[in-house]
């Protein structure tokens, strides 16, 4: 199993972060992904260059800020992932970290890739 993280501190605001990363619905910020359909705890999505995907939420805790989710169904072998997003208010701004948990190893590039395009689309449209 491979650990991939993303941990950067940001010019804005946690509620601010926390209103785009908690609409699971949302996917403006994602810029391989063009429609979710939310079916109670489950989105489903097409993810271009993978296919279908289906992610189980987890957890989505206002108070902490605490999004987790896990891919349930995919069109690879993926055996196990798990996916954390924590927001956390500092002075000035905040803290992002997102950590994804992937098996097998073969997989962990493409969540790496995704992770840097899809934390680069959450920048532009926080900043616009």
């Amino acid at each position: 199993m491979k650990t991939i993280s993303i941990r950067e501190r940001l010019p804005f605001s946690a509620r601010k972060v926390w209103e785009v990363i908690s609409d699971v619905e949302r996917c403006d910020w994602v810029p391989a992904v063009e429609n979710i359909k939310l079916d109670g705890d489950v989105r489903s999505f097409t993810m271009e260059g993978v296919g279908e995907v289906q992610e189980k939420i987890i957890k989505k805790d206002t108070e902490s800020m605490v999004l987790q989710y896990s891919a349930i169904k995919t069109p690879s072998q993926v055996e196990h992932h798990l996916a954390t997003i924590s927001i956390t208010e500092e002075n000035e701004g905040c803290e992002f970290e997102w950590v994804s948990e992937i098996s097998p190893d073969q997989f962990s590039e493409a969540i790496r890739s995704g992770m840097g395009i899809s934390f680069q689309g959450l920048i532009k449209v926080l900043s616009s």
